[in-house]
């Protein structure tokens, strides 16, 4: 972890995110009480190595009723809502002693599937140091993401810019930016509109060849979208 920080010190580079794919494996959702408490494990390791490396939120799977990929177990919804809020509720006082926030992905899980309910959600957890890690694509499938963030407002603590293709309607239909549907002039007003003034981070997987191109045309569609 020292080791990682004095590189991006070295370079300029400022970390102010972190997140790991083991909420996937293990959900704070889960029937099983060693999984959720595995879980909450993973979330106290993540705000101390985030505050390590000088990072003020991490990202958080809140949990699964069922995913589009892996085998996770299926979990009735009012189960996955009580679990979610009691994990939540117990790791916000360890967030705040990080000064680290939390923030809640909206992800494809079949859980929080509206931005109102995402908004009751988060207050029900009652924390300034649990938000929203909103995430534009994931909800074009089932909404539109100028909504989600007129909706959760100041609530929201980092944002994931994505695109997403309707026509496609899995996940092959995440594409590069600008090369979907999302109305990104929309978005943009959204964000303005609530004061968001925080990073957004591009999440998009390397192309199979000549990869080091993706940084270029990362470059150039953000610089469009912000308007640059």
């Amino acid at each position: 972890m020292r080791a990682i920080k004095d590189l991006a010190d070295g370079i300029g580079l400022e970390l102010n995110s972190l997140a790991t794919g083991l909420f996937w494996q293990y959900p704070m959702t889960s029937g099983d009480p060693q999984v959720r408490a595995k879980s909450k494990s993973i979330v106290r390791k993540a705000l101390e190595v985030a505050k390590g490396l000088g990072a003020d939120t991490i990202l958080v799977v809140p949990g699964v009723v069922s995913a589009p990929f892996a085998s996770e177990e299926r979990v009735f919804y009012a189960d996955a809502w009580e679990r979610a809020l009691e994990g939540l509720r117990e790791l916000a006082p360890e967030a705040e002693a990080a000064g680290v926030h939390i923030g809640v992905e909206n992800v494809w899980n079949k859980f929080l599937l509206s931005p109102i309910e995402m908004r009751d959600f988060l207050d029900a957890v009652d924390s300034d140091y649990v938000g929203a890690y909103f995430d534009v694509g994931n909800v074009l499938l089932y909404g539109f993401p100028e909504d989600w963030i007129r909706v959760l407002g100041e609530r929201i603590k980092k944002v994931h810019f994505k695109d997403f293709r309707m026509s496609v309607g899995t996940l092959g239909g995440f594409v590069n930016l600008l090369e979907g549907d999302v109305n990104w002039p929309e978005v943009m007003a959204a964000l303005r509109e609530i004061g968001y003034d925080d990073y957004a981070y591009t999440e998009l997987s390397p192309y199979k060849h000549y990869g080091d191109q993706l940084i270029d045309d990362i470059s150039h569609a953000m610089d469009r979208i912000l308007g640059r």
